[in-house]
C-alpha cells in the first residue's frame, strides 16, 4: 500500500499534470490573434530554451535563434508582438494551472489528517486534555491580516474567472471549461492605471465575501459542535484584519477619507452578506414564531443598508439577541429543525460583528517626529524647547498633553492626516464597533519614545487618557531593532501612565515583527534568528511585569519574508515564547495561493489553529531548545550574517540588482498604490528599498538571494571546525531548524541559474553572480548532506511536483524578461536611442504578472 505521500502524488499527477496537458490543448481555440500558430511557436520555444540552457546560450542568444530559425518575421515590431503574445498565453496558462490545483486540493490534501481541527479532536481525546483545551480557548485566537502588499496580479474579473472555472473542472464539465477558457481570452490582465488605495481594498474585500465569511463560518460550526464547552460567544477564535486605506507607512496616496470610505465598505459588505443569508433562512424558517423575528430583521438590515440617508440602527449585540431568541424558538416549539442554518449565521456574526475586518493603521515613525517638530513650532501643545530635552523629559512632556490641536493649522499634508485619521478612529468605533478600527501601528519603532510619541499625538487628536481605545503597536524589523527591543517595551512597562493605558487595554501589548525587511537588513537565517531571540526576551520581559504579549508577525509570501510552511514555525514555538494569539499579514499572491478558495482556507486556518493549541497543550512533548543549541544557532546566524553583509556592501551589489533584474521596473507595473522605495524621489539606496520588490527581483531573476544565502558558508565553517555531527544533530532536533531548512530548500528549488551564466562572464557583474552562484551551489551540497537526501524539496513530493511544473511553465517567460532586460541594458550602455526602447521595457513588466503568478509565494 502506498504511502499517504505517494498517493497525494499520484493524484496530484492525474489531477493535476495530466489535466493541464489535455485542457492546455483547448488554448488554440482562445480568442487570441493567430492563437494556434502562437501555441504551436511557444511549444517549440520552450523546448529551445531548455536546450539552450543546457548548451550555455544565453536568453539573448535564445531568443534571436528562436525567431531566426522558427518565424519569418524580419522587423523588430513584428518579433516584439509575437513575445507579448508569448507572454499573453503563459499568463493564461498558469490561471489554468492554478484552477486545477485549487480543484484537486480537496482530494490531494488531506482534509481530517494531522494539523486539521479533525486530528487536533483525535489528539485531544487520546491524551484528555478538554480541560486544558477550554482553559487555551478562554483566549487563543488567530487574526489574518489582509494587506495591500503588491504582489497580486489578477484582477477581481480574472478571480471570478478562476473561481468559477475551478468549479467547471471539479464537475469535468468540459463544456463550461472551454467557454470560460475562451472568456479569459478576452479578459484584459493588465491594469491600465495604478490602483488607487480603496481599488486594493475592494480587491481584497472579494476574499472576504467569497472566501473567508464561508470559511469561518464553517470552522466555527465544527468548532461548537465537536468541542462544544471549549468555544465562547466571547472569544470568536478567528479574526479578520485589514490593511488597505489604513497603511499609510511609505503611501502618501492614502488619506483619511480614503480609511473612512474603506471602512464604510467594510461595514456595508458584511451587512449585505447577513441580508443575503437572512432572506434565505426566509425560505426555511417559516414557523410560528420565527417568521416575524426574522422578517423585522431583515427589513433592518434592508433599511440600513438600501435607504439613503437612514440613520445607523443596529449593532452586533441586536443582531446575535435575534438570531439567538429565533434559535431558543426552534429548540422549544419546533424540534431544532434547520437549527443548524440559524447557528452558521449566529457564528458569523460572532467572528466578523458589524466590521468584517478590523482595519489598523499604520504610520513611519520619522513622520510622527516630523509632525511633531510642526506642532512644536506652531502651536503652544509642547514645550517650544521640546527638541532640547532629554528622551525621559520628551516622554514627560507627551504624557502632560492636555491641549487639542487643530489640524487645519498645520501645513503639511501628511502632518494634518496623521491627526485626523487618529481623531477618525473614534468615528469607526462608532459605526463598526470597537473592533473596526482599534489599533495603530508603528513602522521602526526604534525607542520608547517612539511609542510614546503616538500616545501623546492621540491625546491632541482628541483623545483621553483614560479613554483610549487603542492598541499602539511597535513595529521591530531591523535585526537591531530586533536586538533593542526587549529593552524598549521594559522602558514602556515602568512608565505609569502607559502601565495605565495598557490595564485598560485588559493588559495586553501587541508588538509586530517585521520578518521582509530583517531578512533585506541581515539575511534568510539571521532574520528568523533574531526574530525567535526577539520573542523570547520580549515574552520573559512581559510575562514580568505581568503584561500578555501577543506577536503580530508581518510575513510575506515567500520564505525570505517569512512565509513558506508558516504553521510549523508556529508549531515549533515552546513555552518561552508567548502564544496566546497568532496573528499575521497574508499578503499579494498568499491570499490567493492559500486562502484562495473556501476549501483552501479552512484548510490553511485551521493548520494554524491546530499548530498554536497543539504548541500549548502538547508543550511538554516537544524538544525546547536547550542553551547549548541556541549558542550553536548563534553562530550560524553570525557567521551566515557576515557573508550576507559581504554580498550587500559590494559595491556593485545595488547596481547589479538594477541591471540584471526587473527591479527599476516594478513602479510602472501599476499593480499597487504605494512606491517602490521610502522616503523623497531621488538616487535608489538600499535602505529606502521596499523588501517587496528587494526579494521579488531576486525572484524573477530565479536567483533568490534572500531565501538562503549565507546558510551554505554557515555550514562550511561549522564543518571546518569539526562540528557538523553538532549541526545534524541540532537539526534531527528541532522543528524549528528543520522549517527553516524547508523554506530554504523551496528558495533554492525555484532558482535557475543556468538563465543568467552569461553575466558570470561580466566585466562589472561577473564577480557577484559567482559569489551567488557558489553559494547557491555551497547551500544545496551541505543541504543534502544534512537532510540526507539527493533532491531539494524530497519531503514534499506534491509541492515539489507544483514547483517543477510551474517553472517549467514560465520558462519562456523568464528567458523572454531576460532578454528584453538585456536589450534595454545594451541600448543604456551604449547610449543608442531606440523607438523599441519603451516597448521592450513594458515587455519586461508584462512578463512579470505571470512569473509572479506563476510562484504563487515568490514576492
Amino acid at each position: 500500500m502506498p504511502s499517504s505521500s505517494s498517493a497525494a502524488l499520484i493524484q496530484f499527477q492525474n489531477l493535476v499534470g495530466r489535466k493541464f496537458q489535455i485542457y492546455n490543448s483547448l488554448f488554440t481555440s482562445l480568442p487570441f490573434h493567430r492563437i494556434e500558430k502562437t501555441g504551436i511557436l511557444l511549444s517549440l520555444l520552450l523546448n529551445f530554451c531548455e536546450e539552450g540552457y543546457d548548451n550555455n546560450q544565453s536568453p539573448l542568444q535564445i531568443i534571436e535563434d528562436f525567431l531566426g530559425r522558427h518565424t519569418s518575421y524580419e522587423r523588430q515590431e513584428e518579433q516584439l508582438d509575437l513575445l507579448f503574445r508569448f507572454v499573453q498565453y503563459v499568463e493564461r496558462q498558469v490561471v489554468l494551472f492554478d484552477a486545477l490545483e485549487d480543484a484537486a486540493f480537496t482530494i490531494v490534501n488531506d482534509m481530517n489528517g494531522p494539523g486539521t481541527l479533525k486530528g487536533l479532536q483525535s489528539e485531544i481525546s487520546q491524551f484528555g486534555d478538554e480541560t486544558r483545551l477550554k482553559k487555551k480557548l478562554e483566549d487563543f485566537s488567530i487574526r489574518l491580516v489582509l494587506t495591500a502588499h503588491p504582489t497580486q496580479f489578477y484582477p477581481g474579473s480574472v478571480l471570478g474567472i478562476i473561481h468559477d472555472l475551478t468549479r467547471a473542472i471539479e464537475q469535468n464539465d468540459i463544456n463550461h471549461i472551454n467557454m470560460y477558457l475562451q472568456q479569459l481570452g478576452k479578459t484584459p490582465f493588465l491594469k491600465q492605471q495604478k490602483p488607487t488605495p480603496y481599488d486594493e481594498a475592494i480587491s481584497l474585500l472579494w476574499y472576504l465575501e467569497n472566501v473567508f465569511y464561508q470559511a469561518a463560518g464553517r470552522i466555527m460550526s465544527f468548532m461548537k459542535t465537536n468541542l462544544p464547552e471549549s468555544v465562547t460567544a466571547e472569544n470568536p477564535v478567528i479574526r479578520m484584519g485589514f490593511w488597505p486605506g489604513g497603511d499609510r507607512d511609505g503611501n502618501p496616496f492614502v488619506r483619511t477619507d480614503t480609511t473612512l470610505k474603506v471602512a464604510g465598505a467594510l461595514r456595508e459588505s458584511i451587512l449585505k452578506l447577513y441580508y443575503l443569508d437572512v432572506r434565505r433562512l426566509k425560505r426555511r424558517l417559516t414557523f410560528k414564531g420565527v417568521e416575524i423575528p426574522l422578517q423585522q430583521l431583515e427589513l433592518k438590515l434592508y433599511n440600513n443598508l438600501f435607504v439613503p440617508g437612514y440613520k445607523s440602527d443596529i449593532s452586533k449585540e441586536e443582531l446575535l439577541d435575534t438570531l439567538g431568541q429565533i434559535k431558543e424558538t426552534l429548540i422549544s416549539r419546533h424540534n431544532g429543525l434547520f437549527l443548524d442554518l440559524i447557528e452558521s449565521l449566529i457564528n458569523k456574526v460572532e467572528v466578523f460583528g458589524l466590521h468584517f475586518a478590523s482595519l489598523d493603521i499604520r504610520q513611519d515613525s520619522s513622520i510622527h517626529v516630523r509632525l511633531i517638530g510642526e506642532i512644536v513650532n506652531k502651536t503652544t501643545a509642547l514645550p517650544s524647547n521640546y527638541f532640547s530635552l532629554s528622551e525621559k523629559e520628551k516622554i514627560q512632556a507627551l504624557i502632560r498633553v492636555d491641549a487639542l490641536v487643530d489640524p487645519g493649522s498645520l501645513e503639511d499634508e501628511v502632518h494634518r492626516d496623521t491627526l485626523e485619521v487618529m481623531a477618525a478612529i473614534k468615528k469607526i468605533q462608532g459605526s463598526n464597533g470597537e473592533e473596526g478600527c482599534d489599533r495603530y501601528v508603528i513602522s521602526h519603532a526604534e525607542t520608547a519614545l517612539s511609542v510614546m510619541e503616538v500616545y501623546g499625538l492621540l491625546l491632541m487628536s482628541g483623545w483621553q487618557p483614560g479613554a483610549m481605545k487603542v492598541d499602539i503597536v511597535p513595529l521591530f524589523e531591523t535585526v537591531d531593532d530586533l536586538n533593542n527591543a526587549a529593552g524598549v517595551m521594559k522602558g514602556l512597562y515602568e512608565l505609569p501612565a502607559y502601565r495605565e493605558h495598557l490595564q485598560q487595554r485588559r493588559n495586553k501589548q501587541t508588538i509586530m515583527l517585521g520578518f521582509s525587511d530583517g531578512t533585506k537588513d541581515g539575511g534568510y537565517l539571521m532574520a528568523n534568528w533574531s526574530i525567535y531571540k526577539a520573542k523570547e526576551a520580549l515574552t520573559a520581559v512581559s510575562r514580568n511585569y505581568g503584561i500578555d504579549v501577543i506577536f503580530f508577525d508581518g510575513r510575506g509570501g515567500p520564505p525570505a519574508r517569512g512565509g513558506g510552511k508558516t504553521h510549523k514555525f508556529y508549531a515549533s514555538l515552546g513555552k518561552n515564547i508567548a502564544n496566546e494569539e497568532i496573528q499575521l499579514t497574508i499578503q499579494g499572491q498568499t491570499v490567493s495561493s492559500n486562502f484562495g478558495t473556501i476549501e483552501s482556507a479552512q484548510y490553511n486556518i485551521e493548520q494554524l489553529i491546530n499548530a498554536g493549541i497543539s504548541n500549548d497543550l502538547f508543550a511538554s512533548q516537544k524538544v525546547i531548545l536547550q542553551d547549548t543549541e541556541k549558542d550553536l544557532i548563534e553562530q550560524l546566524a553570525e557567521k551566515s550574517l557576515s557573508a550576507y553583509l559581504e554580498l550587500k556592501n559590494h559595491p556593485n551589489f545595488l547596481e547589479y540588482l538594477g541591471h540584471v533584474s526587473p527591479l527599476k521596473f516594478y513602479s510602472a507595473t501599476n499593480i499597487g498604490s504605494r512606491p517602490t522605495k521610502r522616503g523623497r524621489a531621488g538616487k535608489l539606496e538600499l535602505k529606502d528599498l521596499r523588501a517587496i520588490p528587494f526579494v521579488g527581483s531576486w525572484s524573477q531573476l530565479k536567483q533568490n538571494v534572500t531565501g538562503y544565502y549565507g546558510l551554505g558558508t554557515a555550514f562550511k565553517e561549522m564543518d571546518e571546525e569539526g562540528r557538523w555531527e553538532e549541526v545534524k544533530e541540532l537539526y534531527e532536533k528541532s522543528t524549528f531548524i528543520k522549517t527553516l531548512v524547508a523554506n530554504c530548500e523551496m528558495s533554492m528549488k525555484k532558482s535557475f541559474f543556468p538563465m543568467t551564466r552569461f553575466l558570470s562572464r561580466h566585466p562589472v557583474y561577473g564577480e557577484i553572480w559567482n559569489k551567488v552562484y557558489d553559494e547557491y551551489e555551497l547551500t544545496k551540497q551541505y543541504i543534502f548532506r544534512l537532510t540526507g537526501k539527493k533532491e531539494l524539496m524530497a519531503d514534499y513530493p506534491v509541492e515539489q511536483l507544483s514547483v517543477q511544473m510551474r517553472e517549467r511553465i514560465v520558462l519562456p517567460l523568464v528567458t523572454i524578461q531576460q532578454y528584453a532586460i538585456t536589450k534595454v541594458r545594451e541600448m543604456e550602455e551604449a547610449q543608442i536611442e531606440s523607438p523599441y526602447k519603451q516597448t521592450l521595457e513594458k515587455l519586461v513588466m508584462r512578463c512579470s504578472f505571470g512569473i509572479i503568478n506563476a510562484g504563487r509565494n515568490s514576492a
